[in-house]
């Protein structure tokens, strides 16, 4: 589509997880005609420059207030001097685009930075927020923030609109275990602070995987669903070369992985990694690995080079003719390999929509924030996934248990339902992001929207 002369201005919060699927929607926008400004620290500005040289995305660096190797004392230390420091980068990079004849008409921002539409509102821009997580997720925050839902939760469960009722181990773990990150809370809290002075609410879903859920939000304000948002190849195959989000490791060798899958038979591989945050214990660590062992299964384990020394001793290659341990690999190469049969996940939420959008099915083991709410939704309404169980107080789940539902997944007759129902997702997923899907009419009125502005 031939560009025009609207900027439009995205702001993702620094971590992968947010720039990436924001990231992907600046892709959209982009073949659309808009000209994006995608603007994230330093330390991601070099690798996002260099796998987005197809795209017409310009990349802006912004401080966060901390030098190069600097740490923050605290989260919420980090996030003080972040919203501060980044609050005044904003404008002051608004100002320079205008003065270089790129004047902002609009700005997409991560709805966990609400004060990135207060900096644009007083420069004259309207913006819309952006959620990286699920509809559902969104909602029961949403609730919680306005007081409808008291927490500390009384009772075994609690009920939402348009949902399934949730037990207390569905619910978001800053909400069933209060104290456990106050100021994580805080930061997902207040995303409706001001959201209600936003053009309108950007939501990584799409409408069949949250029917009801987006049906009520929509009663509520100005929806509008645009996801999933992974690489067109994947889906729609719209956007040339977009195979990946480009913000991969370096000097990695990433045909490892796939060589080796290459050599196994069609859906025989568990496909195990907890992403890019999650850090399970010791203990838990060793029950994953005899697990993974007494399923008798292959596997193909990512674990980060930090957590290895928590693997049992020679455990690497006491199963080298099932397994192979790597610390980093091509998730969606991997999910959209046919020797995967399952995938073993933490069920952050790219990681469940990219599961989804390539039917695979799930074993879930749910570990922290919204993982738990995304884990009931995949076993128990998309019908796509079975979830592991602890068996103590402490939490952790026993090799037992991880061996039978990996088991129940990749062999039983629960299994060819849930890749039944996972083909099926696969499909609407598509759909939703094809021309003429939900998604994309969404995005096409969404950019109608900004010209016309």
């Amino acid at each position: 589509m031939e560009r025009s002369d609207a900027y439009i201005l995205v702001f993702p919060y620094p971590t992968p997880g947010h720039i990436n699927p924001m990231l992907q929607f600046s892709k959209r926008l982009a073949s659309m005609g808009l000209r994006v400004t995608l603007v994230t620290t330093q330390p991601n500005t070099k690798p996002i420059e260099e796998a987005q040289s197809n795209y017409p995305i310009h990349i802006e660096p912004i401080s966060d207030g901390f030098q190069p190797g600097e740490k923050a004392q605290s989260v919420e230390a980090y996030l003080e001097k972040f919203q501060k420091v980044a609050s005044q980068s904003l404008a002051q990079l608004v100002e320079k685009l205008a003065r270089s004849k790129r004047p902002i008409k609009f700005i997409v921002y991560d709805s966990v930075m609400p004060w990135a539409l207060d900096t644009a509102q007083e420069l004259g821009l309207d913006g819309a927020p952006f959620y990286t997580q699920s509809c559902a997720v969104s909602a029961i925050y949403y609730h919680v923030s306005q007081g409808m839902m008291k927490i500390p939760i009384e009772g075994k469960t609690a009920s939402f609109p348009s949902m399934p009722l949730l037990g207390i181990n569905d619910l978001p773990s800053f909400i069933s275990d209060m104290d456990s990150y106050p100021s994580l809370l805080r930061l997902v809290l207040g995303r409706f602070s001001n959201f209600r002075k936003a053009k309108c609410l950007l939501i990584n879903t799409f409408d069949m995987l949250e029917a009801e859920v987006v049906k009520w939000m929509g009663s509520q304000w100005p929806v509008k669903t645009i996801g999933p948002t992974i690489p067109s190849m994947y889906l729609d195959k719209r956007l040339e070369d977009d195979k990946d989000y480009g913000l991969s490791p370096l000097n990695l060798n990433v045909d490892a992985c796939i060589t080796w899958l290459d050599a196994r038979d069609i859906g025989s591989v568990v496909y195990v990694s907890f992403g890019s945050l999650a850090s399970l214990g010791e203990e838990q660590m060793e029950e994953l690995a005899w697990g993974l062992k007494r399923s008798k299964g292959y596997f193909l384990w990512v674990v980060r080079e930090l957590e290895e020394q928590k693997l049992p001793s020679n455990f690497i290659e006491n199963t080298a003719d099932k397994g192979l341990v790597v610390s980093w690999c091509p998730q969606l190469d991997v999910l959209a390999h046919k020797a995967v049969g399952c995938f073993m996940t933490h069920c952050g939420w790219n990681s469940t929509l990219e599961a989804l959008s390539l039917g695979v099915p799930m074993v879930v083991m749910p570990q922290w924030t919204d993982q738990m709410t995304n884990a009931k939704f995949v076993a128990d309404v998309w019908g796509v996934g079975v979830r592991v169980k602890a068996s103590d107080e402490k939490g952790i789940v026993k090799r037992e248990e991880i061996e039978e539902c990996i088991r129940e997944a990749m062999e039983g007759e629960r299994g060819k339902e849930m890749k039944r129902n996972a083909e099926r997702w696969k499909e609407l997923a598509k759909e939703a992001a094809t021309e003429g899907g939900s998604s994309d009419k969404n995005i096409e009125e969404f950019v109608k929207e900004i010209l016309c502005s």
